[in-house]
């Protein structure tokens, strides 16, 4: 794979077989950039009874800022990753990054909720593009066994970001209030900024673009709906994000209403499952050389899915302890399966990697957006809920990504 770019600040080095290396630095760029847009998601979820006091918001009226989030986020990317296959990445990066501060500035100054909205669906506008751009940054660069490392390492600080945030927004708002939220993930995000400026060059060269139109950008998109070997793991990695996604929505009914831990003690606890997804990130690839991706993702998705069927069956009213077992198996599997079914996605779409990575990030937003949607409306008991949800969706999952196995296609083409 060709390493060219027209910046001199071009930090992926050629090693001894002419693609570029897995550096620290890259890993800490995809990272930050992966980390960035989830970590402002959902830090602001500790603040919201502050934010309703000051700005005079219901529960009800405070969840919107979540939904015009993820909205906005998702439609959004549709939008950015033809822009980077046809532009060049490092434009909607820094455009992207920059457009995100200035929703932080207006968030962080809102004198009413309205205001908060708009600087809500301002930040989702920008940060998208960190979130698209950093699978096809990683696909640029890297293909196969690196590309799943990459990934597998990216996924770890992804998994931290939601685990760790709840903590991090809970301290700020009780030390310094929720306006500070906004000033940490906007000084984040122009940490990041400066890094990718001045770190990483163009990683899609001006010889591997296309000129797109709006007719074409919608044939590349159908096209690639259609291709099974796309959408079917792409699907099912969706569905299986959507069922940690859910678990967000859910935790705070069971661990603080149900359990009856502190906001604090919540934190901590999400904090803690981080290291469930880290060794599961860490072993992925490793387990993959081995036994290969494909078999080893299914076994992660077979492995949620008994994490969800623990909740599911389980009593109405779990333990602590019981609850964690049960989340413990479906991070596991979580981890282990989403790097690689990301990098099976991604793999034979390395020209189109932009578009390939915003209708990903789309399918996966929207399936989180109607699973966070079913687990408020359904009556059910949380953890029933949450535990339907996930079985669900990890059924579903692991049915569509073994339907697209090379096999079963060779079989089918044979019949």
């Amino acid at each position: 794979m060709s390493t060219e770019s027209t910046s001199t600040g071009m930090i992926a080095k050629p090693h001894s077989s002419g693609g570029p290396r897995l550096t620290g630095k890259i890993v800490a760029l995809l990272a930050g950039l992966s980390a960035i847009s989830i970590l402002s998601t959902n830090i602001i979820l500790p603040a919201f009874p502050d934010i309703g006091e000051q700005l005079g918001a219901s529960a009800r009226e405070l969840g919107l800022t979540l939904s015009c989030f993820f909205i906005t986020f998702s439609l959004a990317q549709l939008v950015v990753g033809p822009l980077s296959d046809r532009y060049g990445r490092k434009k909607l990066v820094l455009g992207g990054l920059s457009l995100f501060i200035v929703g932080t500035v207006v968030g962080g100054l809102a004198g009413s909720f309205e205001t908060l909205i708009v600087g809500r669906v301002i930040q989702a506008l920008g940060i998208c593009a960190a979130a698209v751009l950093a699978r096809a940054i990683a696909r640029d660069l890297f293909d196969g066994e690196t590309l799943a490392r990459a990934l597998s390492l990216t996924m770890i600080a992804t998994a931290a970001a939601p685990g760790f945030s709840p903590l991090v927004g809970s301290v700020l708002t009780i030390t310094l209030g929720w306006r500070a939220i906004f000033i940490l993930v906007g000084l984040a995000a122009f940490v990041i900024a400066v890094f990718y400026a001045h770190g990483l060059g163009e990683t899609h060269p001006a010889e591997r673009r296309a000129p797109y139109s709006l007719s074409s950008v919608i044939v590349a998109y159908g096209k690639l709906v259609v291709d099974g070997k796309f959408i079917l793991p792409a699907l099912s990695m969706s569905l299986l994000m959507s069922g940690l996604f859910a678990s967000f929505g859910a935790a705070p009914a069971i661990l603080m209403s149900g359990i009856g831990l502190s906001s604090l003690q919540a934190g901590f606890y999400f904090a803690s499952t981080v290291f469930v997804v880290f060794g599961a990130g860490m072993a992925a690839p490793r387990l993959a050389r081995r036994y290969g991706p494909r078999r080893i993702a299914s076994v992660g998705l077979a492995t949620a899915l008994a994490g969800g069927c623990l909740l599911l069956l389980g009593p109405e009213a779990p333990s602590l302890s019981g609850y964690t077992l049960s989340m413990i198996v479906f991070l596991w599997g979580m981890g282990l399966a989403n790097p690689l079914g990301t990098a099976i996605t991604m793999g034979p779409f390395g020209k189109e990697a932009g578009l390939a990575s915003a209708l990903l990030g789309f399918l996966t937003m929207g399936m989180a957006a109607i699973t966070t949607w079913l687990g408020s409306v359904l009556t059910f008991p949380a953890v029933t809920t949450l535990g339907g949800i996930q079985a669900t969706a990890c059924l579903i999952a692991l049915i569509l990504f073994l339907s697209g196995s090379p096999t079963r296609a060779n079989r089918r083409s044979k019949v």
